[in-house]
C-alpha cells in the first residue's frame, strides 16, 4: 500500500517539514531503509544516521533539529507514531485461528465466550473459562478452573496451569509457562522435601508476556502481574512476587520470591533481584544489576551489589583504573626500597664516623 507523507502525518497527528506529497510505500529501520521507505528517529544521539539514511522520510520528535535533508514528520512520540504507520503501510497478513479446531480437546464444564478461537491440539481442562473474542493458538494447555479474559491472545505452546487468572487483552507469547510450582523445599535430614505450592497467579488486564517466560504460582495467596506491565522474553518471576502496574521487565531478568515491584518500574536485562525486598515505584534497575536490598522510589541503581547509579559509576571508574594504579604502586614500592637502601647506607656511614 502507498500513502503520501501528508496522509501519514494526519494518522499520527504530526507536522510535516518538507515535501508533503512524496509517496511512501514501505517501512524500515533507519540503517536498512531504502528509497520509498519511511523510518523513525526517537533518540537524538542517532542524529548522524538520519543524515545518511536512504529513507524518503523520517518520523522524529519535536526536539530534533539539525541539518537533515529529508522530509520529516515531527510528533510527540516517534516510536508510537511509527507503530501506527507499520499497521497502515504493512498490515499483518497472517490470519489468526478461526473457530474451534476439531482436534482441540475441551473438557466438560468449560465455558466459552462468543467468537472464541481455539487452535489444533490445544487442551482446555474442566471448569476453565475462556472470555469472548479470546484467541488460543495450537498446542496450548489451559488448566483446571483457570480463566482467560476477553480478547486475550495466546500464541502456540503456552502452558497455563490450574486456577490461574488471565485478564482482558493480555498477549502471551510462545513457550511461556504461567502457574508452575514455586521453588520451595525444606531440608529434612539432608534430604530436600517439596513444600506444596497451593496459591495461584493473577495476570491483570493489558499485560504482554514474552516468549519462554516463567511465572510461578504462590505458595499461598497470589503471584500478581499488574495492569499494563510488559515482560520481555526469558524472564523468571518467582512465587508470591507482586509486580505493579505499567512496569517493564527486560529479557533474562530474575525476581526471587515475595519481592514487591512498584508501579512504573524498569528492570533492565539480566537484572537479578533477591527475595523479600521492595523495589519502589518508578525505580530503574540497570542491566546486570544485582539487587540485594530494597530500592527507594524513583531511584536508579546499578552494579553488584546494586547501589545508586552515580555511586556505581564512580566505583566502576576506579575499577577501570586498577591496572594503572597497580603499576604505580609497584613503581612506588621500588622507589621506597631504594630509599630504604640509601637510608641504611647513610646510617652505616654515620656509625662509622661516630666510632672514629
Amino acid at each position: 500500500m502507498k500513502f503520501t507523507l501528508s496522509e501519514i502525518a494526519k494518522l499520527v497527528r504530526g507536522t510535516v517539514v518538507g515535501d508533503a506529497t512524496i509517496v511512501i510505500s514501505g517501512i524500515s529501520g533507519i540503517k536498512e531503509a531504502r528509497r520509498g521507505d519511511i523510518t523513525f528517529l526517537a533518540n537524538p544521539k542517532y542524529l548522524s544516521l538520519a543524515k545518511t539514511t536512504k529513507a524518503s522520510a523520517i518520523i522524529t520528535s519535536l526536539e530534533v533539529n539539525g541539518d537533515i535533508k529529508k522530509p520529516l514528520i515531527k510528533t510527540d512520540n516517534p516510536s508510537l507514531a511509527f507503530a501506527k504507520v507499520v499497521s497502515l503501510v504493512a498490515p499483518n497478513s497472517i490470519q489468526c485461528p478461526q473457530g474451534i479446531h476439531p482436534t482441540a480437546l475441551i473438557a466438560e464444564e468449560v465455558k466459552l465466550g462468543e467468537n472464541v478461537a481455539i487452535g489444533p491440539y490445544t487442551i482446555i481442562e474442566k471448569g476453565a473459562v475462556i472470555g469472548k473474542g479470546a484467541i488460543i493458538y495450537g498446542g496450548c494447555y489451559i488448566g483446571h478452573y483457570s480463566r482467560v479474559g476477553d480478547n486475550t491472545l495466546i500464541y502456540p505452546h503456552v502452558s497455563i496451569r490450574e486456577r490461574v487468572e488471565i485478564g482482558k487483552r493480555v498477549i502471551i507469547h510462545s513457550g511461556t509457562v504461567i502457574g508452575s510450582d514455586g521453588f520451595g523445599f525444606a531440608t529434612v535430614k539432608g534430604v530436600q522435601k517439596k513444600i506444596p505450592q497451593i496459591g495461584t497467579v493473577v495476570i491483570e488486564d493489558d499485560v504482554e508476556i514474552g516468549a519462554n517466560v516463567t511465572i510461578d504460582r504462590a505458595r499461598f495467596d497470589k503471584t500478581i502481574i499488574g495492569r499494563g506491565t510488559k515482560i520481555d522474553n526469558l524472564v523468571q518471576i518467582a512465587h508470591n512476587v507482586i509486580v505493579g502496574e505499567n512496569s517493564i521487565i527486560v529479557a533474562q531478568a530474575g525476581i526471587s520470591g515475595s519481592t514487591v515491584i512498584g508501579n512504573g518500574t524498569i528492570l533492565a536485562g539480566q537484572a537479578g533481584i533477591v527475595g523479600h525486598i521492595q523495589i519502589g515505584e518508578g525505580a530503574i534497575v540497570a542491566a546486570q544489576a544485582g539487587v540485594t536490598k530494597s530500592v527507594p522510589p524513583n531511584t536508579k541503581v546499578s552494579g553488584y551489589p546494586a547501589k545508586p547509579h552515580e555511586v556505581a559509576k564512580r566505583v566502576n571508574a576506579c575499577v577501570q583504573r586498577l591496572p594503572f594504579l597497580y603499576k604505580r604502586v609497584k613503581e612506588l614500592e621500588a622507589e621506597l626500597e631504594k630509599l630504604k637502601q640509601i637510608l641504611a647506607q647513610y646510617g652505616k656511614t654515620e656509625d662509622t664516623q661516630s666510632q672514629s
